[in-house]
């Protein structure tokens, strides 16, 4: 599938005058900076990041998104004091580029208010596209539209200077992308108020890459998931590893045989 390149940006507008914003850069799942609150400079989080492109690369991807926030700021404050739109709120953008195996890439941008989708960009069009229809989104959209400086400086960094860069990053990746990290499965069983009925869980932990499947088994056949028994989705672990957790409803002493079945790229065909 396609690698992608991103930054996740979210900006507390706390009043007319006070605007915090907290940005992080990341290859896949796989944190390669944050932006400092205050200056706006790159924090690199691995030691490959910084080398993996020339420092005036960096330069220039530093200033860029300096006059991005700095125009970003001014535009949604100006927008909120005009439309009287109540302080406190949150304004999110996620932007990056996807890069496919036969080496196309495509950008994009969305932009949310208050958790909500709100905007996207079209690169191929050069237009701003609503995402909720209210007279605030049509606001900035329009603004938006007519702020060329703006749009432009976003095609130049999600556009092509994404792109060029991503593949010198996925390069100076390579190690972190290819690694493996074998699950650890632990199984155990929980009571529940009804005595007729016991939980099997099967905690799955430790594992990368983040694509695995688990599945319980009984009498060799898949049990099909029940959601409401307790299982969790993918979550990650703070070591940049994942777990999830399987769930069955057994009646005690009921004569089948339970195997919690996992399948992962670590543990080769097994």
């Amino acid at each position: 599938g396609p690698s992608v390149l991103q930054l996740f940006q979210t900006t507390t507008f706390h009043n007319t005058v006070y605007v915090a914003t907290e940005g992080m850069g990341f290859l896949d799942d796989i944190p390669l900076g944050t932006l400092d609150s205050h200056t706006w400079n790159i924090r690199f989080l691995k030691p490959w990041v910084r080398p993996a492109l020339p420092r005036s690369d960096w330069d220039t991807i530093r200033d860029m998104i300096k006059i991005y926030l700095s125009k970003f700021h001014h535009l949604i404050q100006e927008g909120a004091v005009l439309k009287q739109v109540p302080f406190p709120f949150v304004a999110q953008c996620t932007a990056g580029c996807e890069l496919f195996p036969n080496n196309t890439g495509k950008p994009f941008v969305y932009v949310a208010y208050n958790g909500d989708d709100f905007l996207t960009y079209d690169m191929d069009n050069g237009t701003w596209l609503l995402l909720q229809d209210t007279e605030l989104a049509k606001y900035v959209r329009e603004r938006l539209e007519n702020y060329t400086a703006f749009t432009e400086l976003i095609q130049v960094l999600f556009n092509n200077t994404c792109i060029d860069d991503m593949e010198m990053i996925l390069r100076a990746a390579k190690e972190d992308l290819e690694r493996k990290v074998r699950p650890v499965a632990v199984v155990f069983a929980r009571q529940t108020p009804d005595p007729s009925r016991l939980l099997l869980v099967c905690r799955i932990t430790g594992f990368y890459p983040s694509a695995v499947h688990v599945s319980w088994l009984r009498d060799g056949h898949e049990v099909p998931p029940d959601p409401t028994l307790g299982s969790t989705p993918l979550l990650p672990n703070a070591d940049l590893t994942y777990h999830l957790r399987r769930v069955v409803a057994m009646a005690p002493g009921d004569g089948h045989s339970y195997v919690c079945r996992v399948r992962h790229s670590s543990l080769g065909g097994r």
